[in-house]
């Protein structure tokens, strides 16, 4: 080997360090900020609570985190072509009060007919929330209105509806069978919230990679203007992306219902918040044209783990709704340090 030759070429553990060295940056541009407060998070609540990582805990969070999961991959298909959905919890609330009211007036009608009386009552529910879902891509996609403005009036109104319908009071009566099955029970010793989330998760995942739909919902997101140039119709796209995560929060809020075996006006109240979060810290930028699912999924679960872990350490509710807020204003800053990074005097 010459000596020009041996000074042109980098020694092996001078790369490998440098590698090393390298990896959270690249780590960073790749996941966002998710990775560092996953750790963070593990070593902490670890720290602080002895049952954080049996085995039995870890269980219950991903059964816990099921509701969330479903409602972040709806928020990030809105994030993607550079909106948002405020409405979310509406969604929720008002899937859950329909489906309630359904349910209780065919049970009384059909005493008989218990999977009748459910499978009417989830077809009401999940079309008041692909309702709601229309009303936002309608007015975002047809009439052009800010995606602040209109789910933010949406999320009002459709609360405002719920209480009324309900006069605050929940709406109990539902069939057993209900709750037995979306609420509590288990196919091959799983649970069912579980394995409908991962159906979800297939679905919106195959939606996002394989199909046009997801490349037209990134291409959108990342320059609308193009979009259209390109053939792309914008407002079917806008519009099916506002219906799909409508009918992933009906689908979640149907799920919760099951659960609590009552129709709940307040349902979903803080899902907005804890959606948005999710997907941010997951990578997904608010300028829209950047998410993946896998790590939409994975920052739910942050989303279920931080707050489990509170709960273990006894952090009082109103502290938790800091700590969130906290996490979300991290995640927007790392989101706009990470866009940076990436398009250098942005």
């Amino acid at each position: 080997m010459t000596p020009s030759s041996s000074a042109g070429t980098t020694p092996a553990p001078a790369r490998t360090s440098r590698r090393l060295v390298d990896l959270p940056r690249r780590l960073f541009l790749r996941l966002g900020v998710l990775p560092f407060m996953l750790l963070i998070a593990l070593l902490v609540f670890s720290l602080l609570s002895d049952q954080f990582l049996t085995a039995q805990n870890l269980v219950n969070l991903l059964r816990q985190s099921v509701y969330l999961i479903l409602v972040s991959m709806g928020q990030m298909l809105a994030l993607v072509t550079g909106g948002f959905d405020l409405s979310v919890g509406t969604v929720m609330a008002i899937t859950s009060v329909v489906s309630a009211m359904a349910m209780q007036s065919l049970g009384t009608a059909l005493p008989d007919a218990a999977w009748v009386v459910v499978l009417a009552g989830c077809a009401c529910g999940l079309l008041a929330g692909l309702a709601v879902g229309l009303i936002n891509g309608i007015g975002v996609a047809v009439i052009g209105v800010s995606p602040f403005i209109v789910t933010l009036g949406v999320q009002s109104i459709g609360f405002g509806l719920a209480l009324y319908l309900t006069g605050g009071v929940p709406v109990s009566g539902l069939p057993g069978e209900f709750s037995d099955l979306f609420g509590f029970g288990t196919l091959l010793g799983v649970p069912v919230p579980i394995l409908v989330t991962a159906a979800a998760v297939v679905g919106i995942g195959l939606l996002m990679s394989r199909l046009p739909t997801g490349t037209h919902l990134l291409a959108v997101g990342g320059n609308a203007k193009a979009a259209a140039l390109s053939g792309i119709d914008t407002r079917r796209v806008l519009l099916m992306a506002y219906l799909l995560c409508a009918g992933l929060a009906a689908v979640s809020g149907l799920l919760l219902t099951a659960r609590v075996e009552t129709g709940e006006a307040n349902l979903g109240g803080t899902v907005a918040l804890e959606s948005i979060a999710a997907c941010v810290i997951a990578g997904v930028s608010l300028r829209g044209g950047i998410g993946r699912v896998p790590n939409v999924v994975m920052g739910a679960i942050f989303i279920g783990l931080v707050q489990n872990g509170m709960n273990l350490a006894n952090v009082g509710s109103y502290l938790q709704m800091v700590v969130l807020g906290v996490l979300l204003i991290v995640a927007v800053v790392a989101d706009q340090i990470r866009h940076r990074m990436v398009v250098p005097g942005a």
